[in-house]
């Protein structure tokens, strides 16, 4: 079956968004007076958890006996304080689509492919980036959106990414996904996916085994030959 949609996960690979993500983070732990500040290198290790709730989750596992802890509800309202944050800080403008990916999509929408999301992060968020990078909505620029709140499990199982296959109607060997971390390397492989990955500033020394193809950004030098074929 020849390519007919092209599956993008959305931080790191559409746009070096994770530094946005751990401002905002460390901005709204400090709006509720926790002493909570992650580092780049704190925030690294906590990026092998997927999902933001879950990653202050895992964090505060890790917290000193007798430190205060958030109740499951109390975590969850921080989250969706953090994700206001973040929509405020990409909406100041300071962001941008990572090499390649605006040519990409252009070309792939101008061949008749479809284009998805599957993401771990959740629908506002992806409506912040689409706003900051394309100025219009994410629903014009994508076809299908599957994000990390309407499924049961986030990556690296494959929840997401076969959600965004059955909104498209298509099996795997029609879609090619990019991705940028092994999380989400495993969780495309476990849907069937032919994935390309292009790893960003925090997932550069991650294990890339199994994809298709490791590139350095998604510019047009560098496109292998499924992507070449769709450009004419």
């Amino acid at each position: 079956m020849s390519l007919r949609a092209l599956i993008f996960d959305v931080d790191g690979t559409l746009a070096e968004t994770e530094e946005a993500h751990r401002r905002a983070f460390n901005d709204s732990f400090a709006s509720w007076g926790l002493d909570w500040s992650w580092d780049r290198e704190a925030y690294r290790r906590l990026l092998r958890t997927t999902g933001g709730k879950e990653r202050m989750l895992a964090f505060q596992a890790d917290l000193p006996d007798g430190a205060p802890r958030l109740t499951d509800d109390q975590i969850a309202q921080l989250h969706r304080e953090k994700t206001a944050r973040y929509g405020e800080i990409l909406a100041a403008g300071d962001l941008a689509l990572r090499p390649g990916v605006a040519d990409l999509i252009a070309t792939a929408r101008d061949a008749g492919l479809r284009l998805a999301v599957a993401t771990t992060t959740n629908l506002p968020n992806v409506e912040a980036l689409a706003r900051c990078c394309w100025g219009r909505e994410a629903c014009e620029i994508f076809d299908v959106i599957a994000a990390g709140d309407e499924v049961a499990a986030k990556k690296p199982a494959s929840d997401v990414f076969e959600l965004a296959l059955a909104r498209l109607g298509l099996g795997p060997e029609a879609c090619l996904a990019f991705e940028d971390s092994r999380n989400g390397l495993r969780s495309a492989m476990g849907a069937g996916l032919t994935v390309i990955v292009t790893p960003s500033a925090y997932t550069d020394h991650e294990d890339f085994t199994g994809a298709a193809h490791v590139l350095p950004t998604l510019e047009r030098a560098h496109w292998p030959a499924p992507l070449l074929a769709i450009a004419g």
